[in-house]
C-alpha cells in the first residue's frame, strides 16, 4: 500500500502596517539625532558667540554704570537725551540714506558699462580689489589721503596745485613792519605810510619777519636804491628786508648787505581812499610813481603781499568729514555691489532685449524699462544688503575722523563704544545703544531672508 504525504507548505506571518509607521518613525528621529550631532558645534558657538551677548546686553542695559543698580529704562531715556547720541542717529541715517543708494547705483551703472568693455575681467579685478583692503588699512591710507597738510594729503596737493596754477601765492607770508618806523598796520593785514607824501620824497619800508635765506633768487642788495633822490613829479623807494646776516647795521637804514624785496606790490592811495597808481618792487626793492602832480598821497603795501599760501580745503574738518568717511566706504564696496549686479544681469533674457532693440529702442530706454526692472530683486537684496552693513560700520569713522571732529563723525556703533569703553565707562548705557542698534538691524535682516525664500520658492 503506498501512502501519500501532502507536502506542508508555510507563509510567512502578515506585516502589521504599524510596523511600517514605527519603522519611518525611528529612521526619522535617527535622522534627526545625526543632524543634531552634527550641527551642535555649530550651535554652541552660536550661543557662546551671539545669543549670549545678546541676552546680556539687553540685560546690562537696565543696569547703572557699575552694574550693581536696576534702574529700569533709564538708559534708554538718557540715550535719547544725548546730545551725542542724537548726533549719532543723525550721521546713521545719514549713512543708511546715502551710501547703500550710492553703492547700488554705481554698482549698476558700472555693470552694464562692464559688459561693453573688451577686458571687463580685468575692470572687475581692480574695481574688486579694495574689498581685500581691511577695513583698517583702508582707514589708514584714506586718513593719509584727507590729510591737511598738502605736502602730505594727495587730495590737499591736487587742490593747492590747481588753484596755484590760476592764482599767484605771496612769497612774504611771515614778513611785518619794523615797529617805530614810519608805517603802521591796517586792520586788514596791509601797512601803510603813518602820513602824508608829497611828490618828490622818498619812503623805506623797512620789514622784518624773513629769513635771508627764504628770500627769492633775483633779490638784489637794496643799499644802492635806498639812497636814490626823487624827481619832483614823483614818489620812490625801497622796501627791503631790515635784516643784516651777521649782525650789525643800522635799524631802519638799508645796508650794503641788506636786501630788497623783489614783487611786492605798492599802491599810491589819493585822499579820498582811493589808489590812484600801484606798481612792483624791482630785484633791489626799489619802486617809483611818476606824475604824480597833487600832494597827499599813502603810500600803501596792500595786504596781499603777506597772504598765507593756500593750504587746500579740511577735508576732515566738521561739515565734511561723514561725506568724507563715506567716499572710502564706496571705494571699499562698489566692488561688492558691481560684481552682484553684474551677476544678476548675466541672468537676464536676452531675447527680451535684442526684441526691444528691433522695435527702435535705444540704450537709455531699454536699460530704465527693461533692464533696471528685471533686475529689481537683485538691486533690493544689494540695497538692504548694504542697509545692515551700514548701520554697523564702525572702525572706518573710528580711524578716519581726527579726535577733535570724533563726535562730529560720530554713528552708533563708535557711540557705542566711546561711551562703553573710550573714556565714558557706563557700560549700561552703552547696552541700550547696543540694543538700540539690534533692533534697528532686525527689521532689514528679516526682510532679506523673507526675500530669499521667495526667491528658492
Amino acid at each position: 500500500m503506498t501512502v501519500t504525504l501532502a507536502k506542508e507548505t508555510t507563509s510567512p506571518p502578515p506585516v502589521s502596517p504599524v510596523s511600517f509607521v514605527e519603522r519611518a518613525h525611528r529612521s526619522r528621529r535617527r535622522a534627526r539625532i545625526v543632524a543634531l550631532l552634527f550641527v551642535f558645534p555649530a550651535l554652541l558657538l552660536l550661543g557662546a558667540l551671539v545669543v549670549y551677548p545678546v541676552l546680556f546686553s539687553v540685560g546690562r542695559s537696565f543696569f547703572d554704570a557699575s552694574g550693581t543698580r536696576f534702574v529700569g529704562s533709564d538708559n534708554y531715556t538718557e540715550m535719547f537725551r544725548d546730545p551725542a547720541t542724537l548726533k549719532a542717529v543723525r550721521n546713521t541715517a545719514i549713512w543708511v540714506v546715502v551710501a547703500p543708494t550710492l553703492l547700488t547705483g554705481l554698482g549698476l551703472v558700472l555693470a552694464v558699462l562692464v559688459e561693453k568693455v573688451r577686458w571687463a575681467t580685468a575692470f572687475k579685478l581692480l574695481l574688486f580689489m579694495p574689498m581685500a583692503v581691511s577695513f583698517l588699512a583702508a582707514g589708514i591710507i584714506f586718513r593719509l589721503a584727507y590729510d591737511d597738510d598738502p605736502s602730505k594729503g594727495v587730495l590737499n596737493a591736487a587742490v593747492v596745485s590747481v588753484h596755484d596754477a590760476f592764482k599767484d601765492t605771496s612769497a612774504y607770508p611771515t614778513a611785518r613792519a619794523r615797529d617805530g618806523h614810519g608805517l603802521t598796520a591796517g586792520p586788514d593785514g596791509s601797512y601803510r605810510t603813518s602820513g602824508s607824501v608829497s611828490p618828490g620824497s622818498s619812503v623805506d619800508f623797512a620789514m622784518v619777519g624773513l629769513a635771508p635765506d627764504s628770500l627769492p633768487g633775483d633779490a638784489r642788495s637794496a643799499h644802492a636804491a635806498a639812497g636814490r633822490k626823487a624827481a619832483p613829479d614823483e614818489v620812490n623807494g625801497v622796501v627791503y628786508l631790515d635784516f643784516t646776516p651777521g649782525g650789525g647795521g643800522q635799524q631802519g637804514k638799508a645796508d650794503r648787505r641788506e636786501s630788497g624785496l623783489p614783487n611786492m606790490r605798492v599802491d599810491a592811495v589819493g585822499d579820498d581812499g582811493r589808489t590812484v597808481a600801484s606798481t612792483t618792487t624791482a630785484a633791489d626793492g626799489s619802486f617809483r610813481f611818476s606824475g604824480l602832480k597833487s600832494a597827499g598821497y599813502t603810500l600803501k603795501l596792500p595786504a596781499s603781499n603777506f597772504a598765507q599760501p593756500y593750504q587746500g580745503v579740511s577735508w576732515l574738518g566738521p561739515a565734511l568729514v561723514t561725506p568724507m568717511i563715506i567716499g572710502a566706504y564706496l571705494w571699499i564696496w562698489t566692488g561688492f555691489a558691481m560684481v552682484l549686479i553684474g551677476a544678476g544681469l548675466a541672468t537676464l533674457p536676452r531675447d527680451a532685449l535684442e526684441a526691444a532693440r528691433m522695435d527702435g529702442a535705444n540704450e537709455w530706454q531699454i536699460f530704465r524699462r527693461i533692464t533696471v526692472p528685471l533686475l529689481a530683486p537683485v538691486l533690493t537684496v544689494v540695497f538692504v544688503t548694504l542697509v545692515i552693513n551700514v548701520m554697523k560700520v564702525f572702525d572706518l569713522v573710528y580711524i578716519i575722523a581726527p579726535g577733535p571732529v570724533q563726535e562730529d563723525a560720530t554713528v552708533l556703533a563708535t557711540q557705542m563704544w566711546l561711551v562703553s569703553f573710550g573714556g565714558g565707562n557706563n557700560q549700561g548705557l552703552g547696552s541700550a545703544l547696543g540694543v538700540l542698534l539690534l533692533l534697528l538691524v532686525i527689521p532689514a535682516m528679516v526682510f532679506n531672508v523673507r526675500r530669499f525664500r521667495r526667491s528658492h520658492r
